[in-house]
């Protein structure tokens, strides 16, 4: 038993979110459908019924003031080897094998359930989409849910080359992080569980991260110092009952006789072979001619904080992101989504550190997780908006018609910190006609923040 005073207690305070309750809820509904339709789930009744009782007991020790009625909880186990686990707006959580295989005692993984349904009673999902809102456009859903590739949810923002910008949309700061660590050890204490474990879970998670890094670290960043921190916590709090449902070791037995989990790469291939999943040779898009970029230019002001001049042919295109594209350069691709192979885009990655190279280069490394094709040919200083700023020029095959492409990936900072990016795609036969019109675009940017 953890012994303390309750009263004592850290007090959580949530952000404030232009989204209700019930959107959240909309949201995370329409992303795990999505989900679960691209991730291999393992389907288990027993390891089901046991992962549903521990996530049951977790959401009824959600403090009052943190308990949305219409919030839906779910809990289902991906049968991917790499330890991770997410949730999204509204409830729906994700959890893979190799999180439960990871853990020593039943605690350690109600630890990171705990933490993970921290984040979804806090909002953190739809408060972080509220910070960016105003250079985001349209539905948060195609930011948040998009399409997930090798268990990192990542929406994808620029579909036709298939750029996964969407961690940036679940990559919760630090701030963030601490809040879902502090508020998941006192609904572990309430559940009846000890939240040392917590702490404890986090080390094996590091511990077992490899030379790359633990996976789950990488959209859960480490706020600092936080083994002592959650212990500081738990000093604070009195465990009340016994949760243990005596089930793990029977969980982890079973998982042991059953083949080895998959690994990210594997449910990628097969998510290529699929006609479901990424787009393939036979369901692409045949080559059609796109008018080249227009000398005549207009303006739009998509929001008080930002006017973008683009050629006259193009149009602001409707859709989840922030788009331009003249038109055959932005389509439907045939399965409910879009396409996008010549124009601009523009978003926000939440949380840059201070050191613009070394966000654009995390920023890379997003896009290179689902994009294998994907080369840098360099980066160069340039001003963004009359701002300092870095381009880098990158090459990558079209997921949507199979041809070489062009990209250039434009990065600035905005007042509160976080990172303005420019994304310009072109069929590299058509660079030299683009290459002007971004570089225009990038100049004549107007931001008011």
């Amino acid at each position: 038993m953890v012994a303390g005073q309750p009263d004592a207690q850290t007090k959580i305070t949530v952000d404030k979110n232009k989204y209700t309750p019930a959107q959240d809820v909309q949201i995370g509904q329409e992303a795990a459908a999505e989900v679960r339709k691209q991730l291999p789930l393992l389907d288990d009744d027993r390891i089901d019924d046991w992962v549903d009782r521990v996530g049951a007991r977790l959401v009824e020790a959600i403090p009052a003031e943190f308990a949305h009625r219409e919030f839906r909880y779910t809990f289902d186990v991906v049968n991917q080897k790499e330890i991770n686990a997410f949730a999204l707006p509204g409830g729906p959580m994700f959890l893979n094998r190799g999180m439960i295989e990871a853990g020593k005692v039943e605690a350690e993984v109600a630890g990171v359930m705990a933490h993970e349904i921290s984040h979804v009673a806090l909002r953190h999902g739809t408060a972080q989409a509220t910070k960016g809102e105003k250079f985001q456009i349209g539905a948060v859903l195609g930011q948040i849910a998009g399409a997930v590739v090798g268990g990192t949810l990542g929406g994808v923002i620029a579909q036709g080359s298939q750029i996964g910008l969407g961690t940036y949309f679940l990559k919760f700061g630090r701030e963030a992080e601490t809040q879902a660590d502090l508020l998941g050890a006192q609904i572990l204490a309430r559940a009846g569980y000890d939240p040392r474990q917590m702490a404890n879970m986090f080390k094996t998670i590091e511990a077992q991260g490899g030379s790359r890094g633990p996976e789950f670290m990488s959209s859960h960043p480490n706020p600092g110092n936080r083994y002592n921190a959650i212990n500081n916590e738990a000093a604070n709090l009195r465990v009340q009952g016994n949760a243990e449902t005596g089930q793990f070791n029977s969980v982890k037995q079973r998982l042991a006789g059953m083949s080895p989990a998959l690994t990210a790469e594997q449910i990628a291939a097969n998510q290529k072979g699929q006609s479901g999943g990424t787009t393939t040779a036979s369901t692409r898009r045949p080559v059609v001619n796109v008018e080249p970029p227009s000398a005549q230019e207009r303006t739009y002001r998509p929001g008080g904080n930002l006017r973008i001049t683009v050629p006259a042919n193009w149009q602001q295109q409707a859709g989840e992101v922030l788009t331009y594209a003249p038109e055959g350069g932005f389509y439907g691709d045939g399965r409910g989504g879009t396409s996008f192979t010549h124009g601009v885009q523009v978003g926000v990655a939440q949380g840059g550190s201070g050191n613009l190279q070394r966000d654009t280069d995390a920023l890379l490394q997003g896009f290179a997780r689902s994009n294998p094709n994907l080369r840098s040919a360099g980066s160069r200083r340039e001003a963004i908006g009359g701002r300092t700023g870095l381009t880098t020029l990158l090459s990558n095959v079209s997921d949507a018609s199979g041809q070489q492409e062009s990209i250039a990936v434009s990065t600035t900072y905005l007042r509160d910190g976080n990172v303005l990016f420019v994304v310009g795609v072109s069929p590299r036969t058509e660079t030299a006609d683009y290459e002007a019109a971004f570089r225009r675009i990038r100049r004549n940017l107007q931001i008011t923040d």
